[in-house]
């Protein structure tokens, strides 16, 4: 198995009749999900994608978006997904960028009206549009509709398709999965079917997911979290999905119980939801043996009382970026809870992680510096964005923008992360992304934009607003005007008014400072 359509038809060969996803009352077998992927390609063969062409999904966790996807892989095509929180101008930047030609979206997701939102954007008049749920506009087609007529009859689709899957090579991009860089400029990171394959067979093996277990997987899909360690990893190992669009406890709860599930995976916040539940006794938490967390600094008594009170058998934690396949590294089943929770685990088998000063070189071990991986997980380069690609790829070795160190024991400890990025219960959030949409608020002259701890969502942003000359900024309303624009999670929390931004004498925002006021409060000076 050396590419994604290769691992799914070994999982329809060794897993064939057991059940590959659950969502709702759909029940589908590995069989059934090959058979299902297979009619979806050659769909998109007959709908005009291309090898090569890029797919974008903009949906919900749902089985659909698990078919589809594996449509897009087996057709040639390079899946492009959409984070479900964007706002239209943040997910016209990624169509345009990546240059999808076709988009696959819902119209009946918590009445968000992803087709409306891209209503009047520019840069989008060669995209075509597909509704895989929900009422269909007229300005698109229904999923079923691209679906329709693809049958033994219609043989040249499928054997163009079938061509397509056996052509596709390990060094070949499967997706492109954007995130946003220091600089506040989402970037698209090539995957390859290779580099994806390798990591989650490996990655399966540490954590100990195996056939059988039930993975309720509430990582969104548009996250390496949940489409590479959830939905390639269970086809990998022949454990079902269950896709979880939206996490509450009380919901995930009662599936845990009518599913039996036995993996559930997510960022701390998620387990800290539920232990702090005032319905935790009544829970039936008796099938649950593995999870693995990670996106934000976990305590050790959380790992305790997940094993403890959640009763997990084995949880684990890791570390890795968008840009490494979603892994560089992860602790063992096995491992202290100590371990667990204060370390991000060794590298995997055939990964390589250097720890260097400013200058780029080998500090001593035991000390802290900037952390850059070299190995097969490593994306391939930016999309089209060769400048962005130089920046962070020297000879192949990944500069991640985090600190860090290697123990006495091997474990890698991650001491501080990227220059200014926060983590929002679970999805990161970039300062100067947000800093440069705050700047186009009528009353904000400057803007800065901390992270600063928060008992439920890990962190939350603060902003510092500077106001223009006769205008003053309402925070209330700057909020309100930044829900609108923007995907919630980057949102601040709060806005500060201050009469300016501290500066070092070369100019620069120190964030240090604003991390102060935003625990003690701005001094009247500044």
């Amino acid at each position: 198995m050396t590419t994604i359509p290769s691992a799914l038809r070994d999982a329809a060969r060794r897993f064939g009749a057991d059940e590959a996803v659950v969502d709702g009352h759909e029940r589908i077998t590995f069989a059934e999900l090959a058979e299902r992927a297979e009619a979806a390609a050659a769909a998109l063969v007959r709908a005009g994608v291309g090898p090569g062409d890029r797919v974008a999904i903009w949906a919900p966790n749902s089985a659909r978006w698990v078919v589809a996807s594996f449509g897009v892989y087996l057709a040639g095509g390079v899946l492009v997904p959409l984070n479900t929180r964007y706002q239209g101008e943040e997910a016209a930047h990624v169509l345009r960028t990546s240059g999808a030609t076709l988009l696959l979206t819902v119209t009946d997701f918590l009445d968000r009206d992803f087709l409306g939102m891209l209503d009047g954007v520019s840069g989008l008049a060669n995209l075509r549009r597909v509704v895989l749920s929900g009422p269909v506009p007229a300005r698109a087609s229904s999923w079923a509709s691209v679906l329709e007529g693809i049958g033994p009859g219609s043989a040249e689709a499928w054997d163009v398709a079938a061509t397509r899957r056996r052509a596709i090579r390990p060094e070949d991009t499967s997706d492109i999965i954007f995130t946003s860089g220091t600089t506040g400029a989402p970037k698209g990171a090539m995957l390859t079917h290779g580099a994806s394959v390798r990591t989650y067979a490996v990655w399966s093996e540490l954590v100990g997911l195996r056939r059988g277990d039930r993975y309720l997987i509430v990582y969104p899909f548009f996250h390496t979290a949940g489409l590479k360690s959830g939905v390639l990893a269970s086809v990998l190992t022949g454990a079902t999905i269950h896709p979880h669009p939206v996490f509450d406890v009380p919901t995930v709860m009662a599936k845990v119980a009518a599913e039996r599930i036995t993996m559930l995976p997510g960022p701390p916040t998620v387990f800290q939801s539920i232990l702090s539940h005032p319905d935790l006794a009544s829970f039936d938490l008796s099938s649950l043996r593995l999870s693995v967390t990670g996106a934000a600094v976990v305590p050790v008594s959380i790992i305790r009382r997940m094993r403890e009170e959640l009763r997990f058998e084995n949880v684990v934690t890791g570390y890795g970026l968008t840009e490494t396949t979603g892994t560089v590294s992860m602790c063992r089943h096995d491992d202290p809870p100590d371990v667990i929770a204060e370390t991000v685990g060794r590298p995997l088998p055939g990964v390589e992680v250097r720890v260097v000063d400013d200058e780029g070189h080998d500090v001593t071990p035991g000390q802290a510096g900037e952390l850059l991986v070299h190995g097969f997980n490593v994306m391939k380069g930016y999309f089209n964005d060769p400048v962005a690609t130089a920046a962070a790829l020297d000879d192949g070795w990944l500069r991640t923008g985090d600190i860090g160190l290697v123990d006495a024991g091997g474990n890698l400890r991650i001491t501080d992360r990227k220059k200014d990025m926060f983590i929002v219960g679970g999805f990161n959030a970039y300062p100067a992304e947000i800093e440069n949409a705050l700047l186009g608020h009528p009353d904000i002259a400057h803007v800065a934009v901390v992270g600063v701890p928060d008992d439920r969502l890990g962190e939350i942003g603060v902003a510092f607003a500077v106001p223009r000359p006769g205008h003053a900024v309402d925070p209330a309303a700057v909020i309100g005007w930044a829900s609108s624009r923007m995907a919630n999670f980057k949102v601040p929390r709060r806005v500060e008014v201050v009469d300016s931004l501290p500066l070092n004498p070369s100019g620069k925002v120190m964030k240090f400072r604003l991390r102060e006021w935003a625990s003690t409060g701005p001094t009247p000076s500044s």
